[in-house]
């Protein structure tokens, strides 16, 4: 079998059972299920807080310092006919890049989103810079797979469709009570995301209605009966009856590139309200309503939803939804 190694900035936790955890969802689905077909090694660093969502996988490296994280991408050089998929940019996955090149290994680069917005919303304009020479020497010396069009040259990079669909998304839709507005957020709680923006919106609106929050919820400081915190959300049962519990979904993105909840959403049959900011991500998908980041647009789409309801639902049943056997299909002919 293949060897792939698997390099990210992300943090992931280790217990005292040797049990791997991460925060970030997509980072464990795409190891695990890669694994099925190539011999997978995972270099992550360490987090000294215990994460929310358990790896399949047990070939986890996890280091503490830039220093034993560089010396763990050393040691794999000597492996043969070893691939290597970086995923995302950063300084931590820049000097591991350094250390491939030099070794001349076979090397791809995945770009999940919009570094160049994100860096932008975390450190402002003045440190943009910083990324675009990481991104312009990773992407000239590596085989790009992209997840959006956006997000590079399509002539020059291979596209994915990312997916935690599988086929018990698709099974016992519910048709739910659309009295009065139940929003759903699911999603990190980081200043790119949008959703402490959303809160302001919703709580300074009348709407008379609830807002769930799926996430690291332990960040927020919020006292109020319209607003549900339900903190992570770890089993994917819990997760598709929080969608179904709610009858409209938020996406209050500055910036995004596949969002995987948008086709959640989808998949059980949830309209999903997004920002222009985003509007890119729509595509062709039905169920999706862009709008203004203001209360009267906001007020405006919520009624026309809840009133055409039934009519929404049975529109998005044109919809294709991507896989996780897709996904998993793609990188595979594209990692060879």
């Amino acid at each position: 079998m293949n060897k792939l190694t698997i390099i990210s900035n992300e943090r992931v936790s280790v217990n005292s059972n040797k049990e791997f955890k991460s925060t970030n969802l997509d980072l464990k689905i795409l190891p695990d299920e890669l694994n099925l077909n190539y011999d997978v090694t995972c270099i992550f660093r360490k987090s000294q807080t215990e994460q929310n969502h358990l790896f399949d996988l047990k070939n986890i490296k996890a280091k503490a310092n830039i220093f034993t994280f560089l010396l763990e991408i050393i040691k794999t050089v000597f492996i043969k006919n070893n691939r290597y998929l970086i995923v995302a940019i950063s300084p931590y996955t820049f000097l591991s890049f350094i250390i491939l090149v030099i070794f001349r290994k076979n090397i791809f680069i995945y770009l999940m989103s919009n570094g160049y917005e994100e860096y932008k919303h975390i450190l402002g304009n003045k440190f943009v810079w910083i990324y675009s020479i990481m991104f312009n020497l990773i992407t000239k010396f590596s085989k790009v797979i992209v997840c959006h069009e956006r997000l590079y040259d399509k002539e020059k990079s291979f596209l994915v469709s990312p997916s935690r669909l599988k086929s018990n998304w698709f099974q016992n839709i519910s048709v739910p009570q659309v009295d009065k507005p139940k929003f759903l957020y699911v999603g990190r709680i980081n200043p790119e995301k949008g959703i402490e923006n959303f809160i302001n919106l919703f709580s300074s609106s009348n709407i008379n209605g609830k807002l769930s929050i799926a996430g690291n919820t332990d960040k927020l400081k919020i006292h109020s009966n319209k607003i549900n915190l339900l903190g992570y959300v770890e089993s994917e049962k819990e997760l598709i009856n929080k969608y179904d519990e709610n009858n409209i979904s938020i996406l209050p993105s500055y910036t995004e590139a596949h969002p995987y909840v948008l086709e959640e959403s989808l998949a059980r049959k949830r309209p999903i309200i997004i920002f222009e900011d985003i509007s890119y991500v729509k595509k062709d998908k039905i169920g999706v309503f862009v709008i203004k980041r203001n209360i009267e647009e906001l007020i405006s789409i919520t009624n026309y939803i809840l009133k055409n309801y039934s009519s929404i639902q049975q529109e998005m049943d044109n919809n294709k939804l991507p896989t996780m056997d897709q996904m998993i299909k793609e990188f595979s002919n594209i990692l060879g």
